[in-house]
Parts: C-alpha cells; sequence; structure tokens
C-alpha cells in the first residue's frame, strides 16, 4: 500500500489538522522537520517517504479565502519530479480550470481533488470528473456527518477511477484508520482505486488498511513523528 505525504497549507505555512476543526489549526511542530516552512515540510516529508507525490490541502481556498496558486508553483519548481495532488475547494470544472491557466505548464503536474464538501450537486461531480478524468474524487465525513451534498457516498456511479475516503474526524486524532468504511466501500466498487485518510499510526496500521483494501493512504502526523518507518 502505497504511503501520500499531506500537506495541509493555511496562511502560507504548513498547520497541524486535527479533526477537521480548522478554525484551532496551528502551524505545524514536526520533530521530523523542524520547521512548517512549505518548502522545507515537502522536501524532507518526500526525503523520508521517497516519494514524488504530495496531497496538498489549500485550507484558505477551502474555506472561502484566496487560494495559494503561488505557493503551489514555488513547490513544484523545487522539485521537477514532484506532482501534487490539490484540493482548494474545486466547486465546479472552471474552477480547476482557472487553476490550470494560472499555472501554466506546471498545471500537467497537478491531480485536481473534488471534495464532497465543495461540490454543490451531481451535474457539478459529473462534469468535474469528464473534465478531469485524472482527478480523484475525496469522500468527506466527520463523524456521522457526511459533507456531501451532491450525494456521492451513496453513488458509486459518480466515482472516478481513484476515491479519496476522508474521515476527518481521524485526522491527526491518534486514533487509528476507519477500516470497516474503508472496507464497505471497497465491496460496493471493487475495481475503484481506494486511498484512505485518517487515522493511520504506525506500520501496524499500514498493513491492516492494505488487508482491508486501501491502494494507498494519505499521511501526516505518523511521519512527522516519525512512527512509519522510512523508505528504503
Amino acid at each position: 500500500m502505497d504511503i501520500v505525504p499531506v500537506i495541509d497549507v493555511m496562511a502560507g505555512v504548513v498547520v497541524q489538522a486535527r479533526g477537521g476543526n480548522r478554525a484551532h489549526y496551528a502551524p505545524i511542530d514536526s520533530p521530523l522537520c523542524g520547521s512548517s516552512a512549505p518548502a522545507v515540510v515537502a522536501r524532507l516529508l518526500s526525503e523520508y517517504c521517497a516519494a514524488h507525490r504530495l496531497y496538498l490541502a489549500d485550507l484558505d481556498a477551502l474555506q472561502g479565502r484566496p487560494a495559494q496558486v503561488d505557493l503551489v508553483r514555488s513547490l513544484l519548481d523545487d522539485a521537477p519530479e514532484r506532482t501534487l495532488w490539490v484540493d482548494a475547494g474545486f466547486t465546479d470544472a472552471s474552477a480547476v480550470q482557472a487553476w490550470q491557466a494560472a499555472l501554466g505548464p506546471l498545471a500537467a503536474r497537478v491531480r485536481p481533488v473534488f471534495a464532497s464538501e465543495a461540490l454543490p450537486d451531481r451535474a457539478a461531480v459529473r462534469a468535474c470528473t469528464a473534465a478531469h478524468p485524472d482527478g480523484l474524487l475525496s469522500l468527506d465525513r466527520r463523524g456521522d456527518e457526511r459533507w456531501d451534498r451532491a450525494g456521492c457516498w451513496d453513488d458509486p456511479s459518480l466515482w472516478p477511477a481513484s476515491v479519496i475516503v476522508m474521515t476527518l474526524e481521524r485526522v491527526g486524532a491518534d486514533r487509528g484508520p476507519d477500516l470497516d468504511t474503508l472496507a464497505a466501500l471497497r465491496r460496493r466498487s471493487p475495481a475503484t482505486r481506494l486511498v484512505g485518510a485518517g487515522g493511520l499510526r504506525d506500520d501496524t496500521d499500514r498493513a491492516r488498511a492494505a488487508a482491508a483494501g486501501a491502494d494507498a493512504w494519505l499521511v501526516a502526523s505518523a511521519l512527522h513523528q516519525r512512527r512509519l518507518a522510512p523508505a528504503r
């Protein structure tokens, strides 16, 4: 199972995500990185995992503030081999096109993430996945509350080839991954590439997640705390 390092960025710095309660996120205190500067965190996480792929959540854009396009551009400029999965609260296909126009040629190294919390209806979901077949759909949930106006959780016909199972209540909470939810979605759509998010603590959890059907997992805290073994 692949590990995809995560950087959550707000107001130009990497923050510690906990439980989806974004109003209380603070700059990350990382034993691994010793910095909250995005360039430093991106480089050291990539080195630790031997990964050229990073997931970036633009928390400014997700909360209705201006998107951090310049920061994304700098992260791509810093490492020519790097690709980014970017969640910037895209509400429709035109929002992604605006990002791509702003990034120019660098946009070829960005995969858009379509968050169910941001998508207004099924038409928007279908338009986004049709226009951007390389994009990922994020099924967002915090506890028993699904952030999902379009009904994506219950309709696999809306799912693209890759789907993120975002259990926000477990992000940064040291509670372990929600493998029951992931396994249930795997049974509903065996061919979908499922990417878990939230709760992965260590290599034991990694093995359990793979056994439950996860193809990859988004990870931040366990990497910063060095609780996952480094790539060799």
